[in-house]
């Protein structure tokens, strides 16, 4: 069973990841509301994919980004980010901290399955 945390500080959009990603089949959910609950919570266990929103009130999702790559453990977790700013800038500035892949919003639930099977193969649900 994989373990995905869903950090956004949005609970309909935390709860509208996991919504799309349940079709996965063999994963669990966790949820941050905080860049800095983020990164508690990654410092405590073992995940393995992050879906990260960038805006966030206390901690930035590129800081948290940040934060997963200075540490040696969690160095190669895969991170999706996943944020209504979808400018090329703010793609390459994710994605040059250490960022595993990058959705806009609004994005459809085939979009999110498919990075996150990109991301982390996991065992597809039976349809």
């Amino acid at each position: 069973m994989k373990r995905l945390l869903i950090v956004d500080d949005s609970k309909l959009m935390r709860d509208m990841v996991a919504a799309c990603l349940r079709p996965l089949g063999a994963v669990t959910f966790e949820f941050a509301g905080t860049g800095l609950e983020a990164i508690e919570r990654l410092a405590l266990a073992g995940f393995d994919l992050v879906v990260l929103d960038l805006n966030m009130p206390d901690v930035g999702g590129i800081e948290v980004v940040e934060f997963v790559r200075s540490q040696d453990r969690m160095r190669a977790l895969p991170i999706l980010i996943v944020t209504t700013r979808g400018d090329d800038e703010s793609k390459a500035r994710v994605l040059a901290a250490g960022a595993s892949g990058f959705l806009p919003k609004p994005f459809a639930p085939a979009q999110i399955i498919a990075e996150v099977r990109r991301l982390l193969p996991v065992e597809r649900a039976a349809t």
